[in-house]
Order: structure tokens, then sequence, then C-alpha cells
């Protein structure tokens, strides 16, 4: 059985439980925050956890290494809209240890890319147009030099509502201990 088919019988009996009830909130962050961090999967519950939060208390925004890599880009639109419709009045990027993204080969994975079927003809297309697929996919050389990137990033863009807070962390994959980051 493909995991798919198991997570969608599995809903069936979430939803015919009523097990969604115990997290039942509305789109507000009661904590008033948006948190971007990565989408490492030792994250999912440990963060909330470290954190001392609950469904319903933050804007949580995932993506590989808590990278903010354009400022008019997806991610920064998604703080942004947090800060302006959703009530956040606080940002925080959290970074951590062990990140996959600071040890990410891109030419690895445009190998990858190849095995699995991406034509030579499609990545030559791409170089043609400008696209640095090597530049795309490389992550980052220091996890703390990237939260200071994102959170630097972030305070300088000219959208970000004034006197907004925004602070850096790097979190422990293992104990959930947060370092603050100087940024």
């Amino acid at each position: 059985m493909s995991v798919v088919k198991e997570m969608l019988e599995f809903n069936k009996r979430f939803v015919q439980e009523k097990q969604y009830e115990q997290f039942v909130s509305d789109k507000f962050p009661d904590k008033k925050v948006v948190i971007l961090t990565c989408m490492d999967t030792r994250l999912t519950e440990l963060l909330p956890q470290a954190l001392g939060i609950k469904n319903g208390d933050a804007k949580i925004i995932k993506n590989a290494g808590a990278v903010l890599s354009h400022p008019f880009g997806s991610a920064m639109r998604s703080i942004l809209v947090a800060l302006y419709a959703l009530g956040a009045e606080e940002v925080i990027v959290i970074g951590h240890y062990d990140c996959g993204m600071a040890a990410i080969e891109p030419n690895v994975v445009i190998e990858e890319m190849e095995r699995r079927g991406i034509e030579q003809q499609t990545l030559q297309t791409l170089k043609a147009s400008g696209v640095n697929l090597e530049q795309w996919l490389h992550g980052f050389d220091s996890v703390e030099a990237n939260v200071v990137h994102s959170v630097d990033l972030i305070n300088n863009h000219p959208l970000l509502p004034p006197g907004t807070n925004v602070y850096g962390f790097v979190i422990d994959p293992n104990t959930g201990r947060l370092d603050p980051v100087k940024a």
C-alpha cells in the first residue's frame, strides 16, 4: 500500500472520530509571532515543544535550511502576510545544527535529477536562459551566517513594519536547545 493511500485511510478515520477537535483554532496566531525555520523532519514536533507553542500560537514557515534567498520570494511574502494580515507582530528565524543545506552538493543533486529522468537538454535550456542551477541549489557554509543573512534581509526589507522585532536562533535538533545568533 502506498504511503498516500495509508494517509488517506487514516484521515478518513481521523475525521469520522472527530480527532481534529483538539486542534481547533483560528487563523490568527495567539502568540503573534511568525517563525521561519527548516523543513527538517527532526523539527516537526521538537521545535514547537522546545518553544512552548501549540496549534494556533504561531505562523510557521518551513523551507530547506530556513533560507530567505530573495527579498520578494514566497517566504518573505508569507512573513509580510503574517505581519500585515494575520496579526503577527514579531519574526523569528530558526536554523538548526547539522542542517542538510550546509552539506548539499549542487552537482550531486543535478546528477540525481538526470538519473531520475531530467533530460540534459532541459538543464542546458535553463542554463541558456540565465538559471545557474549550481548557485540556486547551493545551501550555505555556516548555519549561523545563514540565520544572520535571513534576519538582515528581513530587518532591511522596505515593507517590514517599522519597529518589528526580528530574532535569530539556531536550535539543536537533538535536544531542542536554542542558541541566539547575533545579527
